[in-house]
């Protein structure tokens, strides 16, 4: 099966290769393809000379291994498949599907003779047991579903049209996502699949593992926190704002539906800082979606609100190059993103639609930059506007900075 190579991906794992004591985690939300990039470790392994019987290879969702829950059913199933001389390759794809699957993975790896390579759909892989177990033995690399350049490439790997116009193209990123098999459906079909996905994840990953008494209220909230992403909120926000909507909740109860939808990776929170205490600011934060496709699949207003969703590809994108991220905020004014490196290279950016609409708007985007006295990059990005040079404010365009994969 030919499979279009991600390969930003493929570059940060590829050290790793060949790494028997350090087990390979790779995450992400449903969908967003996790499986397709183990398929292409294994393949490139294969193309490098590794013979197939040194690859083992575990789909534990498909047909022939559904069966596989207990800890010795998953050892015997290695077992069976390792006759090889040298290092094997084990790829275990949906392990968390099998119990007590630590002390098997560990088992193998404290033998040394195996790379190890696992995926799991939600934060509960890298919770309890495996981190307690394998503290420092474990590295996550997290999967996003695709960004802009990597939805272009896919398009052309599909021999899907692309638009002349890079914006239209970008607009139409923005309202269907960036789930990768969504890519091979046409018109309302691609709303239905993710619609499929979003059931799939409460299915699969929240209900096997948590209870949820009131699946309604859950779903209530679920709703609402994908439709106000890129708010700015607090737990009494939320309350309030159901309340008044005809779904009271004890606050416990929404604290942990909101955790529950982080830890399948629907849901991304970014907290506040501010860079004059340089602290974080407690109680308030923002949602971001781990994909708009979320978004316009649960709702059927299709208008594209470019506040924040040019705010949640940005997020989104930063987090694939391995940013971490926070809301900054100057006194009164808020600076959208400050992205950190490394612990060393800083940079702000600050997201709008355009500036273009009269000299206040273009002050207000401008004023959070002037108030930050450091001399780390300042990014202002605008979805489709003449460019700028003022005070040495960096200014880009989204579609053309994704397209070429720019770092900030």
């Amino acid at each position: 099966m030919r499979l279009y190579r991600r390969e930003d991906y493929l570059q940060k794992i590829r050290g790793f290769y060949h790494d028997t004591d350090i087990i390979k985690v790779i995450t992400g939300v449903r969908r967003c393809g996790k499986s397709c990039l183990m398929e292409m470790i294994s393949h490139e392994l294969r193309e490098n000379g590794i013979p197939d019987i040194n690859i083992i290879y575990l789909n534990l969702d498909r047909r022939g291994f559904r069966n596989v829950k207990t800890a010795d059913q998953l050892d015997a199933l290695i077992e069976q498949r390792s006759a090889a001389e040298g290092i094997k390759y084990l790829f275990i794809d949906e392990i968390q599907n099998v119990k007590d699957f630590e002390e098997v993975v560990n088992g193998y790896r404290e033998e040394g003779k195996y790379s190890i390579f696992i995926t799991g759909s939600n934060s509960y892989l890298l919770s309890g047991e495996l981190a307690t177990k394998l503290t420092g033995r474990y590295l996550e690399f997290e999967v996003f579903t695709l960004t802009f350049a990597e939805y272009l490439g896919m398009k052309t790997f599909l021999k899907k049209p692309i638009s002349q116009d890079l914006t239209a193209e970008f607009d139409l990123y923005l309202a269907e996502g960036g789930f990768p098999k969504a890519l091979s459906y046409e018109g309302a079909d691609k709303q239905t699949y993710i619609q499929g996905v979003i059931k799939e994840i409460f299915e699969k990953d929240i209900r096997k593992r948590v209870k949820v008494r009131k699946v309604s209220v859950f779903e209530t909230v679920q709703r609402y926190i994908i439709n106000n992403f890129g708010a700015t909120t607090s737990l009494t926000n939320i309350l309030e704002d159901l309340k008044k909507n005809g779904c009271p909740i004890r606050r416990e109860t929404l604290n942990r539906y909101i955790h529950i939808l982080e830890e399948a990776k629907i849901l991304y929170p970014c907290e506040r800082f501010d860079l004059k205490s340089r602290k974080s600011i407690s109680g308030e934060q923002k949602y971001y979606l781990a994909d708009l496709g979320f978004y316009f699949a649960l709702n059927t207003d299709k208008r594209i609100n470019y506040g924040p969703a040019l705010e949640n590809v940005v997020y989104t994108y930063a987090r694939s190059k391995g940013y971490n991220i926070s809301v900054g905020r100057i006194g009164k004014l808020e600076c959208d993103f400050i992205l950190g490196r490394n612990n060393m290279d800083y940079s702000y950016v600050q997201v709008a639609m355009t500036i273009m609409n009269s000299i206040e708007t273009e002050d207000r985007e401008y004023r959070p930059f002037e108030k930050i006295k450091d001399n780390y990059p300042k990014y202002l990005i605008t979805r489709n506007d003449l460019i700028q040079h003022r005070g040495g404010i960096i200014h880009v365009n989204i579609a053309p900075f994704m397209k070429e994969n720019q770092l900030f």
